[in-house]
């Protein structure tokens, strides 16, 4: 049985989660605790070196990085439920919407929400404690990432990011003005990757995401939650709580 290693149904670690039920493949959920920085543990670094969710076990192949994993599943997993195009050009624009998300839109939003929620778990470490955190981190970036979620990112850098989500929603809601979905007539991995980062910042970044003004990009958030693989991904799988424990 496939075997998926991620956190809570939300950004990189929801992609391959809606797949699966998208394309209702039985799987063997192991959700990890951010937390508890179980992603940086030893065994689970057995299976992915870099310490990173979300990873697919299949048989004794490893899969990793959220986009490829989706890819993959299509690839190996055909089903009823197609989510890639059949022609090529079809693919090349959903290949386009799930790299500009990978590369652009997923940076700017995950920045805002290391500043917001993810620094706020290890403020109550010492110093000591956190350095012992950030040695298990195999991937350089990542440390440099948490240090500067402790310490609080540079207002220059949050600006710019909050810039980029800016362009990013004006540039969804442009499109979705004329488009059900973001390949036209088709449900794909592209909506699927994108909603992974835009659920919730209706409510995370109300004064950009809203009816008034990006009535197109919410209508496309709310029109993908009302579908049945979506309503029981979330209904099955508890999204984590982030920042410091009681």
């Amino acid at each position: 049985m496939l075997k998926l290693y991620s956190f809570g149904p939300a950004a990189n670690s929801m992609k391959p989660l809606l797949t699966l039920f998208e394309k209702g493949l039985p799987f063997q959920a192991n959700r990890l605790d951010p937390a508890k920085f179980e992603h940086h543990s030893d065994w689970f670094k057995a299976i992915n070196p870099r310490g990173q969710v979300p990873a697919l076990v299949d048989g004794d192949k490893v899969i990793t990085e959220s986009t490829v994993i989706c890819e993959y599943l299509e690839d190996e997993y055909p089903t009823q439920v197609s989510l890639r195009p059949a022609d090529s050009y079809g693919r090349a624009q959903m290949r386009v919407w799930t790299k500009w998300v990978d590369e652009y839109f997923c940076w700017c939003v995950s920045t805002i929400g290391w500043h917001r929620y993810v620094g706020k778990m290890v403020q109550g470490l010492s110093d000591q404690e956190f350095e012992d955190k950030v040695k298990a981190i195999p991937v350089v970036e990542q440390q440099v990432k948490w240090r500067r979620a402790r310490e609080g990112f540079p207002q220059d850098l949050l600006d710019e990011e909050m810039r980029k989500i800016a362009f990013s929603v004006r540039r969804l809601d442009d499109h979705l003005r004329d488009h059900e979905w973001l390949v036209p007539e088709q449900y794909t991995l592209a909506d699927i990757c994108n909603f992974a980062i835009a659920n919730g910042m209706q409510f995370g970044f109300a004064e950009l995401v809203n009816r008034e003004d990006t009535p197109h990009l919410v209508r496309w958030i709310e029109q993908i939650k009302q579908r049945p693989a979506v309503r029981t991904m979330f209904d099955s799988v508890e999204l984590e709580k982030l920042g410091p424990r009681d």
